[in-house]
């Protein structure tokens, strides 16, 4: 006969992760003015990417209530709309429509993400909290929005969660539900409980991300993460138990089922260096480790515009870019969506070649008809620059670097275009601030009165924005 062993029912202590994420959110006083006038650039940036992706129907097909016309009292109210939900609902609605054009912020390390995304659960609870009347301020949202890109990003610079087929909302999920918690009122405890049952979820496959899978899912995949995490903190408030071991129960924890057995490693304890760091989407609407080629393409474009010739010139193109980019956005034969497009580095730099620019509307169906993109993108063969690959990790620099080589028709080689930081990045952010302004400007213009998109812009430039009431300020994007 076999002989097993019983299992001991003796609960452990909470995993040292779930207790330092919960005494981080519970404990850890934010006193960077960096941090929170970053926070400050990221929440109306990351409004505006709501609203501009609300032009697009395949997002607005996704928003509202499950049942039309259900109005929540005190219900979160999503920006650029007349919904009014609970907040469960409310976070899918704000988290897919800020996910849904790829243009809000991101960070790049061992694992990718937005921390941004989080906002959906944040200004959810917040704004539902704040019309229930409870003292909630624009200041405790930028608190909640720097804790949350801090826990996520934390998790990201040394974990590969792609590595291992996860994708990096199971990060949105958990940072989400660690600052909800504190925001509804849970303690150290039930915060603990709660990320306990955020690891336990079920977690999303990254193939709607990748080639043959790619699909719209992955910009309503952080919308699901936030409502997920809202409805994971409210049932710990209703009483319900978390799992101690989540992470590291041997057979049945997350690290081996899903990590390979690998703890989790840090670089860094939490602070505020995430938001600090993080790198915002100004100038395209493209996977971030496409952006400086980007932006070298559309240097390229002008400078065969100036000899006289155009993308019909070119014989080859040489891209220079990082391991992450080669392994992630570089596919090769028919792009079938606005998903494929937008995560296809040949077709993020074949675009720009030809026009000049690179818009959210250079991913649809109508766009991508032009025949010369497929053929510019046949002529493009990526390598990577392992120096690239190297600086993209090192704390100081987190370089996101891409470079162009063109040889045209002719034999002649162009000078090679290498760009290292995009202008998101901290480094250029003295160059970048205004240009995200305008971006904010262009993002709000063709839903709002000139009237309003005045009251919008002094309000968020204003030296007591952070004292303004969150239902106050989200009542600024509400639908006439």
């Amino acid at each position: 006969m076999s002989a097993f062993h019983a299992e001991s029912a003796v609960r452990p202590e909470p995993d040292k992760v779930l207790q330092d994420i919960a005494d981080y959110v519970h404990n850890y006083k934010v006193d960077s003015p960096l941090a929170f006038e970053t926070a400050r650039l990221c929440l109306i940036d990351t409004i505006g990417c709501g609203l501009e992706a609300l032009r697009f129907p395949a997002c607005t097909n996704l928003l509202g209530p499950v049942v039309e016309g259900t109005v929540v009292p005190n219900g979160t109210k999503v920006p650029g709309t007349n919904f009014q939900l609970d907040p469960i609902r409310g976070a899918f609605n704000i988290g897919t429509q800020i996910r849904w054009l790829d243009y809000n912020d991101c960070f790049l390390a061992a694992e990718w993400g937005h921390p941004s995304d989080n906002l959906g659960a944040i200004l959810a609870v917040a704004d539902h909290l704040a019309r229930k009347g409870e003292p909630l301020t624009v200041h405790e949202v930028l608190e909640a929005m720097i804790k949350a890109h801090e826990i996520q990003g934390g998790l990201a610079l040394l974990n590969s969660f792609n590595r291992v087929g996860l994708d990096h909302v199971v990060l949105v999920k958990v940072a989400s539900t660690a600052v909800v918690s504190k925001l509804i009122g849970l303690d150290r405890a039930q915060t603990i409980d709660a990320i306990s049952h955020a690891w336990a979820d079920g977690q999303s496959l990254r193939t709607y991300r990748h080639a043959p899978n790619t699909g719209s899912r992955k910009s309503w995949a952080a919308g699901d993460a936030c409502s997920r995490a809202v409805n994971l903190a409210y049932l710990v408030k209703r009483g319900e138990k978390g799992m101690p071991s989540v992470l590291t129960a041997k057979t049945w924890g997350f690290y081996d089922v899903l990590f390979k057995g690998k703890p989790f490693e840090f670089q860094m304890p939490f602070g505020s260096y995430i938001m600090e760091n993080v790198l915002f989407k100004i100038s395209y609407p493209a996977e971030f480790h496409a952006q400086t080629a980007v932006e070298a393409a559309c240097i390229l474009h002008e400078r065969l515009k100036s000899m006289g010739k155009s993308s019909d010139d070119i014989k080859s193109i040489r891209i220079r870019t990082q391991e992450a980019a080669m392994r992630i956005i570089n596919k090769k034969g028919p792009l079938d969506n606005f998903a494929d497009r937008d995560h296809d580095i040949n077709y993020m730099v074949a675009y720009p070649l030809i026009y000049g620019n690179l818009t959210s509307e250079s991913y649809t169906d109508e766009a991508a008809k032009d025949p010369r993109i497929d053929e510019l993108r046949a002529k493009i063969t990526c390598v990577e620059d392992q120096r690239f690959s190297v600086e993209y990790h090192e704390p100081s620099k987190r370089s996101i670097g891409n470079a162009l080589l063109v040889e045209l028709n002719d034999g002649t080689v162009l000078d090679e275009v290498e760009i290292e930081y995009p202008v998101g990045h901290k480094r250029r952010r003295a160059e970048g601030t205004p240009l995200l302004f305008q971006k904010f400007e262009r993002h709000i213009g063709p839903h709002f009165t000139k009237e309003r998109q005045e009251k919008i812009l002094n309000t968020v430039n204003d030296p007591n924005f952070g004292k303004l009431p969150v239902d106050q300020f989200t009542d600024l994007f509400v639908k006439a």
